[in-house]
């Protein structure tokens, strides 16, 4: 599988809401958006690139543009949720694989849609999920042991149907889907493994914590 065989899905569309209702994707780490520092890290792992966004459109749009990226809104209404984003991504999406990461984790692994496929194909499933240690920005503890981390996960197109009947029925849960779909875990605790990956804003605590450099 070549990376033009995967879509690149950024999830934007979010309320921000412990952020005091800010929109993190356009909040700023080292003088450019946390949305930037995100697709800097997707666009060579993917072919087409695709921005999941609610608010803001133009200045999403700006970032897309060299990467020739549509910026779409979600289907469902009243900020719904990551699901929303995967099922905007999955309908737009025309390569067999869709691959989604948050806007506030710039942190990522390089190898992350590499991972999640090997996980996928080797359990013969079609969506793989990642799962590392929770590792907060700013951290000098040991970390947890391994944790799901939803938001991150690779997705065959074939599973929009699937997605279809679960939010029309009301369903907003990754994990819940994701179980009635089939999932492998893709564990990114390996040595070599920075711990600080997933690392993500959701606090402008947790953004100034990135600011700073990793212990």
């Amino acid at each position: 599988m070549k990376p033009h065989d995967i879509t690149g899905l950024l999830l934007a569309g979010g309320q921000g809401s412990r952020m005091g209702g800010v929109d993190k994707g356009l909040q700023l780490l080292h003088g450019q958006p946390l949305a930037q520092h995100a697709l800097v890290r997707l666009a060579p792992q993917v072919g087409p690139l695709l921005i999941s966004a609610n608010r803001h459109l133009e200045q999403y749009q700006a970032l897309a543009a060299p990467y020739a990226a549509p910026v779409l809104t979600d289907s469902l209404e009243g900020y719904a949720g990551p699901l929303a984003g995967f099922l905007t991504g999955l309908a737009h999406c025309h390569t067999p694989w869709l691959l989604t990461v948050p806007c506030d984790s710039p942190l990522f692994p390089l190898d992350l849609a590499q991972r999640l496929l090997a996980a996928a194909q080797s359990a013969q499933v079609p969506l793989a999920m990642a799962c590392a240690p929770e590792h907060s920005p700013g951290q000098t503890t040991a970390p947890s042991p391994l944790r799901r981390q939803p938001v991150f996960c690779l997705l065959q197109r074939s599973l929009l149907p699937s997605l279809q009947r679960y939010t029309d029925a009301g369903g907003r849960q990754i994990g819940a889907w994701a179980a009635q779909a089939g999932c492998a875990l893709a564990p990114f605790n390996q040595p070599g493994d920075a711990p600080h990956a997933f690392a993500n804003a959701n606090t402008l605590a947790e953004l100034q914590a990135l600011q700073q450099p990793s212990p």
